[in-house]
C-alpha cells in the first residue's frame, strides 16, 4: 500500500518569475518566497516516490474547443514553459496516473485523461519552486476553475478522497506527496465566456477558443490585459481559510456557492479546489491532517494574496 506522505499548499504568480524587481522591497513578497523554500525543503525531506499536482488551467492546456472537469495526465505531459515556467517534457508516474483514473471512475467520477497534456503554470509553477530540479514523477490533475460551469467544492473534496483511496490502493510501496497550486483571494480580468461585454474580454474569449495552435499571437495583448488590472485581495478571507486548512476541515467553506467565493475572494480564488483537494487526500481514518501556514502577504503588484500550507496526514502509515 502506498502512503500520503505530505501536502503543500502554495500560490502561484507567473509575475513572480518576470517581475521580482517590482516587489523586492515588499515583506510580504519575501514572506512568501521563503515559505516556498520552507515547503520545499519540507518535501525533500517527506522523500516522495512521487507527486500528485492538482492546479488549474490557463487556457494554454485547455481551451473553450474541450474543457473536461477533471483531467488526468496519464502519458506525455509538457511544460508550456510560459514566462519563465518550466517548458517541456516533465516526469510522469504513469502507472500511479492510470491508477488514479480507474480509481475515479471506481468511485463514480468521469474524468478525462490525456496520452500528451500541455500543462501551463497552474502546474509548473509550483513545480518550479517546491521541485526545482524536476526529477520526481508526477501525476497531473488539471481542474477546471475558470470556464463555468465548475466542479462544485464538495466534488473537488470528493475528488481527493478518491485520489487518496487510488494510491492507498495501488498495491505499491510508495510515498506521495500531494500540491495543491493556485489561490488565494485575486481578482483577474477575465470575463465568464458566455458574457463577453467589452473589448477586451471578447479578445479572451477568442483566445480561449482559438489559441490551441496560436497561442502566441494573443500573448502580447493577453498580458497587457493582466497587468493593467486592479488588485483585489481580500486579507481576511485569505487568513480565514489558511485557518481552515490549520485545522484539517473545511466544512466550514464546502456549503458556499460560486457566486459567494467570487464575491468574498475574487474569481481567482476558484484555484482554491485545488487546495481542497489536496486537503480531502491528506485526511485519513485517523482524522483530517495537521496544518501550518507556512507564509502569507498581500501581493498587489501580483494581484493576489500568497499562500503557502504545510498538511502532514494524522496516519501512522507515514513513518513506514
Amino acid at each position: 500500500m502506498s502512503r500520503l506522505v505530505l501536502g503543500v499548499g502554495a500560490s502561484h504568480s507567473t509575475l513572480m518569475n518576470t517581475h521580482w524587481a517590482e516587489v523586492d522591497h515588499l515583506p510580504a513578497a519575501h514572506r512568501f518566497r521563503d515559505g516556498l523554500a520552507q515547503a520545499r525543503d519540507a518535501l525533500a525531506e517527506a522523500r516522495p516516490d512521487a507527486v500528485v499536482v492538482i492546479g488549474s488551467n490557463h487556457f494554454r492546456g485547455m481551451f473553450l474547443d474541450l474543457m473536461p472537469a477533471f483531467t488526468v495526465g496519464v502519458g506525455e505531459v509538457r511544460g508550456a514553459g510560459e514566462a519563465g515556467t518550466p517548458g517541456g517534457p516533465l516526469p510522469v508516474d504513469a502507472e500511479l496516473a492510470r491508477r488514479v483514473v480507474d480509481g475515479l471512475v471506481t468511485d463514480g467520477f468521469d474524468p478525462a485523461f490525456s496520452l500528451r497534456l500541455t500543462v501551463d503554470h497552474g502546474i509548473t509553477h509550483s513545480l518550479q519552486h517546491l521541485l526545482p530540479a524536476l526529477d520526481v514523477p508526477i501525476v497531473p490533475v488539471v481542474v477546471n476553475m475558470f470556464a463555468p460551469p465548475l466542479p462544485s467544492l464538495r466534488r473537488c473534496h470528493a475528488l481527493g478522497a478518491s485520489i487518496a483511496a487510488a494510491v492507498r490502493g495501488d498495491g505499491q510501496d510508495k510515498r506521495i506527496a500531494v500540491i495543491a497550486s493556485g489561490g488565494l483571494s485575486h481578482r483577474l480580468p477575465w470575463p465568464k465566456w458566455f458574457a463577453a461585454l467589452s473589448d477586451d474580454d471578447r479578445f479572451l474569449v477568442e483566445a480561449w477558443l482559438n489559441g490551441r495552435t496560436s497561442w502566441s499571437e494573443y500573448e502580447v495583448r493577453r498580458r497587457q490585459i493582466i497587468r493593467a488590472a486592479r488588485p483585489d485581495i481580500n486579507e481576511e478571507f485569505d487568513r480565514w481559510f489558511l485557518g481552515l486548512m490549520e485545522t484539517g476541515d473545511l466544512s466550514a467553506l464546502l456549503h458556499r456557492t460560486d457566486e459567494q467565493i467570487e464575491e468574498e475572494g475574487g474569481n481567482g480564488a476558484h484555484e482554491l479546489r485545488a487546495w481542497i483537494a489536496m486537503a480531502a487526500a491528506l485526511t485519513s481514518a485517523e482524522g483530517p491532517p495537521a496544518g501550518r501556514t507556512l507564509a502569507y502577504g498581500a501581493v498587489p503588484d501580483w494581484l493576489t494574496g500568497m499562500g503557502v500550507s504545510l498538511l502532514t496526514p494524522s496516519s501512522k502509515e507515514t513513518t513506514a
